[in-house]
């Protein structure tokens, strides 16, 4: 890669990606719209389901039923970020246009120094952005997530593990599938340590993160600002939906079998949420409707980031 944006050793992009992770770099560091103030107006033009926070305090293998709260408003979280002991990720940054340019001008320069014309010649498809802000010394959980990640550190230095899960050793199928359509985090043992790789991250670097390997991020002495520019290949949208439509049949006392155990059969069922997921689209466009539609889909605990914040108890008057 050799575009300005987005930039890596040309050898390392060639044999790796989009395979295994490598380090990139970038000019993002100062960009305006990555900057508190700009992130501050992000957060209150959001609707609350795309806004998920809670403590910086985390276990690397955090239990999500017990993950610790703080008891700020989003708008707090940023305004106070330095002290707040808190992490918060912006979810789907790109429904708002200016993030939209921003996400698509990046992948573009990856797709144009791979010798295509446009990101959708590249197969970089259904494009999403997610902003993190933590707080120093902060933890993001070991946890998988179900896109391919250009990773960038905007403002102060992480940690980024990234560990190998090739032969799902690390998570199985139905890890992968609960990971997917339930919670992300997965429960993190000291035997994956050899596995893993832990990237050393300051503004201006950052990495890419393969579909499905799980990784731990740990922030330093200063408050951070990152971005996760996001995509889904055709084939990761398929596989993805069959994890939902596993999931699904399997909340409803239908056991299933691993992907590819069945391939016809996970055809029919791949079909099925699309043309779900294209009935559903215009409900999208609803909060509540996204609320309702992913208790249906997901389980109960689907919109877990709903949950109310910790509140402290109250002295008698």
């Amino acid at each position: 890669m050799t575009t300005h944006m987005l930039t890596a050793d040309d050898a390392a992009f060639k044999a790796l990606f989009p395979l295994k992770p490598f380090r990139i770099r970038h000019n993002l560091a100062g960009d305006p719209r990555l900057t508190l103030p700009a992130i501050l107006e992000l957060v209150k033009a959001l609707p609350r389901d795309r806004i998920e926070y809670n403590s910086g305090k985390a276990a690397v293998s955090q239990d999500p039923d017990s993950t610790p709260l703080v008891d700020l408003d989003p708008e707090d979280v940023i305004t106070q970020i330095e002290t707040a002991g808190a992490w918060m990720v912006l979810k789907k940054v790109e429904h708002h246009p200016t993030y939209k340019a921003l996400l698509e001008e990046a992948l573009l320069s990856v797709a144009a120094a791979q010798g295509f014309e446009s990101v959708k010649a590249a197969k970089f498809t259904d494009i999403q952005g997610f902003m993190f802000v933590s707080s120093p010394n902060s933890t993001t959980p070991f946890h998988l997530d179900s896109e391919d990640n250009f990773f960038v550190q905007i403002h102060g230095d992480k940690q980024f593990a990234i560990y190998d899960n090739t032969d799902r050793s690390i998570a199985s199928e139905d890890q992968i599938e609960h990971a997917i359509t339930k919670h992300r985090n997965l429960k993190f043992d000291d035997a994956f340590a050899p596995r893993g790789t832990v990237n050393e991250l300051r503004p201006g670097e950052g990495v890419f993160v393969p579909y499905i390997w799980p990784h731990w991020v740990k922030t330093k002495d200063a408050y951070s600002i990152s971005l996760a520019i996001t995509w889904k290949t055709p084939e990761v949208k398929r596989r993805n939906d069959l994890y939902v439509a596993n999931s699904m049949l399997r909340d409803r006392g239908f056991p299933q079998k691993a992907p590819g155990v069945s391939p016809g059969f996970d055809k029919v069922k791949i079909a099925a949420v699309q043309t779900l997921t294209l009935l559903a689209a215009p409900l999208r466009k609803s909060e509540g409707l996204r609320k309702v539609i992913r208790s249906i889909v997901l389980g109960k605990n689907a919109n877990y980031y709903y949950r109310d914040k910790a509140k402290p108890k109250q002295v008698g008057m």
